[in-house]
C-alpha cells in the first residue's frame, strides 16, 4: 500500500486549518476584531477588559472542537458551553456579532473558502444554541 497523497483529505479540520499555530492565529485575529471594530462593540461588551483569558479558553476548546489536542477538557472538563455562557445576555445580536467576526478572522487568515464555509455553519449551530435572550 502506498503513503497517502498530498491530495488526501484531511483527518480533521484541526488538520485541514493546519494546527494548533492557525488556530492561535485565527483566535488572535478573532479577538483583534472583536477590540478594533465598532461593529462588534455588544459582543466586546460581553468580556472582560482583558482579553487574555478569553483568547486562550477559545484556542483551548476550539483545538478540540475541530478535532485536535483537548487542551479545554484537560483544564476544565466538559466545556458546558452553555451553562458557561448563561452569566451573559446573549441574543441574536450578539450571535450575529459573534458569527460575523468569526467569518471575517477566517477570511483574513486565508482560511478556505470551502472550509471555512462548513465552520461558519457549525459555528452558527453552537452559537445559536448559545443565545438566551430575545433580540
Amino acid at each position: 500500500m502506498s503513503a497517502a497523497s498530498d491530495d488526501a483529505p484531511a483527518a480533521t479540520a484541526f488538520d485541514a486549518l493546519g494546527g494548533e499555530a492557525v488556530v492561535r492565529r485565527l483566535v488572535d485575529r478573532f479577538y483583534d476584531l472583536m477590540d478594533l471594530e465598532p461593529g462588534y462593540a455588544d459582543l466586546r461588551a460581553l468580556h472582560p477588559t482583558s482579553l487574555d483569558g478569553s483568547r486562550d479558553k477559545l484556542f483551548w476548546f476550539l483545538c478540540g472542537w475541530l478535532g485536535g489536542p483537548s487542551h479545554y477538557t484537560e483544564r476544565f472538563g466538559h466545556p458546558r458551553l452553555r451553562a458557561r455562557h448563561l452569566p451573559y445576555a446573549i441574543g441574536i445580536r450578539e450571535r450575529d456579532q459573534w458569527l460575523a467576526c468569526m467569518a471575517k478572522a477566517l477570511r483574513d487568515e486565508g482560511i478556505d473558502a470551502d472550509l471555512a464555509q462548513r465552520l461558519v455553519e457549525a459555528f452558527f449551530n453552537t452559537a445559536d444554541w448559545m443565545r438566551n435572550k430575545g433580540g
